[in-house]
């Protein structure tokens, strides 16, 4: 499968793809009709994913004196943003793992792995005894369980995306693609929207007392659901790619494609720290630095999401008929420019419309990239090592960036610098602006079927 442009150290510029079509009936006999199935199959369980992952922050608030009572209300909270933050930080074990287990033994394999594991993580949340009944036990229980969340959504997003990359249609990948993240974002609306209507059903003290666990249930069960669907889906890798020396190495990608990996970091990171200011931090920025009312902060918030999740295709069709390059430039070079003035405008918007549409419009800028986020990582690596060079990649530079986020945010404006978290993201978007750069086009090389173009 390799050439000798892939065999020199650090090379990053693939030669035009081996083509998965040939080499994978299956997957050449694919209709429009069963592509389609295959990506709700696969994109299903990146959503319930993604729920899983964020109910446990937005139920937080409710189970903190259940498992860590007795403290300040701050510390209590810290203490749950602790655990919420560990399970960033088993991602890059979870994308290694995860990766690893896709090259060897196939992306379905590793799919129904990794949401089993997030559906048994959910489970025992869900069903977890409180610090009165069985004291330290508790939170430790409850951190495993984030623990093994966290190894189950890094190891989701690489799976996943090398495997709507492969069996997405030529000249529509960049479409097909673009699902991975309306199902991310759809994920965290509905961990919202349940956590909402959770609350309006119950009052404060029946939420605190066991209304918590009720979006904890609804994600295992979800998962189950999932679970059913992905053990329908085609195989996308082949058995010479999994039994291949090479499958599923580290070793080999630092030594044959170490510039695309160090690429991928690079854009990462500005995108997954953009990512998360503009999402999960900025219902935050709302309340305290833009003076918003939670429910009204809650309101926008929703809105913002929701549109950006119905654009991710649109973007993604851009991308398809212009160049992934050619978004990833625009990603990197809008941010660059206008993530400054936008919150600062932000923070100055007293018409909750107003903010919603400065929001809306930073997350368009940022859209060129999580449309095609998963697609451009896996149009970088050989399919022996793809899903390990898609999913490690990304879940170092989420997990140091994009996880960090709210904290680093924070952080600078206890100290009294609140716009120099501006600069620093700014900074990040400049990165990925110059690495995007340098990065391969997909038009004339890539590793994914045919002939590399769009």
């Amino acid at each position: 499968m390799t050439t000798t442009a892939q065999s020199r150290p650090g090379a990053a510029r693939p030669p035009a793809a081996d083509s998965l079509a040939s080499s994978n009936p299956t997957i050449a006999a694919y209709d429009n009709k069963a592509r389609i199935k295959a990506i709700i199959g696969s994109s299903s369980g990146n959503l319930v994913e993604w729920y899983d992952f964020y109910a446990y922050a937005f139920t937080a608030i409710y189970f903190k004196d259940v498992f860590f009572p007795g403290a300040d209300p701050t510390v209590q909270l810290i203490n749950t943003a602790a655990v919420f933050a560990i399970g960033f930080l088993m991602r890059p074990i979870g994308g290694w793992v995860f990766g690893r287990v896709a090259d060897r033994y196939g992306r379905k394999t590793s799919m129904l792995i990794s949401v089993m594991m997030m559906c048994a993580g959910s489970l025992v949340i869900a069903i977890l005894p409180t610090y009165a009944q069985i004291g330290i036990f508790a939170p430790v229980l409850l951190l495993l369980a984030r623990m093994a969340q966290g190894l189950s959504v890094g190891g989701e997003y690489g799976t996943s995306a090398t495997y709507m990359s492969e069996v997405a249609l030529k000249g529509k990948r960049g479409f097909y693609g673009s699902f991975q993240y309306v199902t991310l974002i759809g994920g965290q609306l509905l961990a919202s929207l349940v956590v909402v209507l959770v609350t309006l059903s119950l009052d404060d003290k029946a939420m605190t007392a066991w209304g918590w666990r009720i979006p904890f249930f609804i994600g295992a069960a979800a998962a189950v659901v999932a679970l059913y669907l992905r053990r329908s889906l085609h195989e996308t890798s082949t058995a010479e790619t999994r039994t291949s020396r090479e499958a599923g190495s580290m070793a080999s990608i630092w030594r044959n494609h170490r510039r695309a990996f160090l690429t991928v970091l690079g854009y990462t990171a500005g995108g997954s720290l953009i990512f998360y200011t503009f999402t999960t931090y900025m219902q935050k920025y709302l309340v305290n630095t833009t003076h918003m009312d939670k429910k009204t902060a809650n309101l926008v918030m929703t809105a913002v999401l929701f549109t950006y999740m119905v654009a991710q295709p649109f973007f993604g069709m851009f991308a398809d008929k212009f160049g992934r390059k050619t978004a990833m430039l625009l990603f990197g070079g809008l941010t660059t420019l206008l993530t400054v003035p936008l919150l600062h405008a932000i923070a100055d918007a007293q018409n909750p419309i107003v903010a919603y549409l400065l929001i809306t419009a930073a997350l368009m800028c940022v859209s060129f990239y999580t449309s095609i986020s998963g697609l451009v990582k896996a149009e970088m690596f050989p399919a022996e090592v793809r899903a390990l060079g898609v999913g490690l990649s990304y879940a170092i530079a989420n997990a140091i960036f994009g996880g960090s986020a709210e904290f680093v945010a924070l952080t600078f404006k206890e100290a009294g610098y609140e716009t120099t978290f501006y600069w620093y993201v700014t900074a990040m978007c400049a990165v990925a602006f110059l690495v995007s750069l340098q990065m391969p086009d997909s038009r004339r090389s890539g590793y994914l079927q045919g002939d590399g173009t769009a």
